[in-house]
């Protein structure tokens, strides 16, 4: 798909710099950022839901695992 978008023309000319450098299009390096931008985003995303859920529910083991599971760590060397 192709569109026009407005970038500071520092931004612009580091960008051709760049494709230049790694001897990629101005596009595919625009496509390649923005997928990039869009994964961290999408990560903190999941953060954040996964920290709601722990601000919520209690993380603890149960008793009786915690201390099943110190019993066998115990014998491993580290």
């Amino acid at each position: 798909m192709k569109t026009a978008v407005s970038i500071p023309d520092p931004i612009f000319d580091a960008a051709e710099e760049m494709a230049g450098r790694l001897g990629i299009s101005r596009s595919r390096l625009y496509a390649e950022a923005i997928a990039r931008f869009l994964k961290s985003r999408q990560r903190k995303g999941i953060k954040e839901t996964l920290d709601a859920v722990y601000a919520t529910e209690d993380s603890k083991l149960d008793p009786v695992i915690a201390t099943l599971q110190s019993k066998v760590l115990s014998r491993e060397d580290w």
